[in-house]
């Protein structure tokens, strides 16, 4: 048997036995899904406009899904819905790890057009880009699986049929990254399902870069010094209570420097309810030491800054 035909015997196995797992998201596709236990879908948060979407299985269904749980910064969602006839993929640890050069398959239903199984390898791995506000994800893999647009939610799976990464992020030049279907991301769906969105504590500042910063500065006469400009601060918010200004520069936080606002968010990630976190801020030329602490109130699902 050729490689060419082995390929092909492959597709056509994993098309069978992963197929019915995969779904369209959205009434007009926006996105895909895959089923992964009875009665929930698996899908990016991105996917989502509300609550509530229409999910679209293989054999023409749709069914109303409802949103069971919600990560907007790691661009995942769990639906509930009617999974009648589909069967849940195959989500186990005997999945060959997401490494270079590591054959998968890609599973799609994109526009709910019916089922697409297109074939690549991993070409690249801790691969970084942006969720649906903003915040770095982490961890993915790039693949040379061709998908069609309408296919972020999508499974990659093995030769076996398996699950072995989420599809969420469509690059440019017609690469996906996807998210390994690795320990953690069943820790965090997991969760999810269970209806536990992930919160994180909100500063309550609109911040400009340090490029922004210092051109700022500049045209009032102030010295450069690398930063993040504070342009809104929310009255009602941490930030607010402990007198952060409009002007002031945020030159550290936990005493290590930030620069960029993904250096503040890093930092916000590790903050816990009830903590106080220490900045350095510059107001005008004057060195100030802050403190802020973050309360239950002060917590995000949106994650903003």
């Amino acid at each position: 048997m050729s490689f060419l035909d082995e390929i092909a015997r492959s597709s056509t196995a994993v098309a069978e036995r992963a197929g019915s797992a995969v779904v369209s998201i959205g009434r007009n596709g926006r996105g895909s899904g895959v089923v992964i236990a009875e009665g929930r879908v698996l899908t990016n948060a991105h996917n989502l406009r509300d609550r509530t979407t229409t999910v679209t299985f293989p054999d023409g269904r749709a069914a109303q899904g409802i949103v069971a749980g919600v990560d907007v910064d790691g661009d995942l969602a769990v639906l509930e819905v009617d999974t009648t006839g589909a069967t849940p993929i195959t989500w186990d640890d005997a999945a060959p790890a997401l490494t270079q050069g590591v054959p998968v398959f890609a599973l799609a239903n994109p526009g709910g057009r019916g089922l697409r199984a297109t074939f690549g390898t991993v070409s690249a791995v801790g691969q970084t880009f942006r969720g649906p506000r903003g915040r770095r994800i982490g961890g993915a893999v790039e693949h040379t699986a061709p998908l069609g647009r309408g296919s972020s939610g999508s499974p990659i799976v093995d030769a076996e049929g398996r699950f072995a990464g989420l599809n969420t992020n469509r690059l440019g030049e017609g690469f996906y990254l996807a998210l390994p279907a690795d320990a953690d991301l069943r820790a965090r769906v997991e969760r999810l399902t269970r209806g536990e969105n992930p919160r994180r504590v909100r500063l309550g500042v609109g911040l400009a870069p340090a490029r922004v910063a210092n051109r700022l500065r500049a045209a009032v006469g102030l010295p450069e010094r690398d930063g993040l400009l504070v342009q809104t601060v929310d009255a009602d918010s941490p930030a607010g209570r402990a007198d952060l200004r409009c002007g002031d520069l945020i030159v550290q936080a936990a005493g290590r420097p930030v620069t960029t606002p993904d250096d503040l968010v890093d930092i916000l990630d590790e903050v816990e309810d009830g903590a106080t976190l220490a900045l350095g801020v510059v107001r005008g030329v004057e060195e100030l030491a802050v403190s802020v602490r973050f309360g239950e109130t002060d917590q995000s699902a949106a994650g903003s800054v």
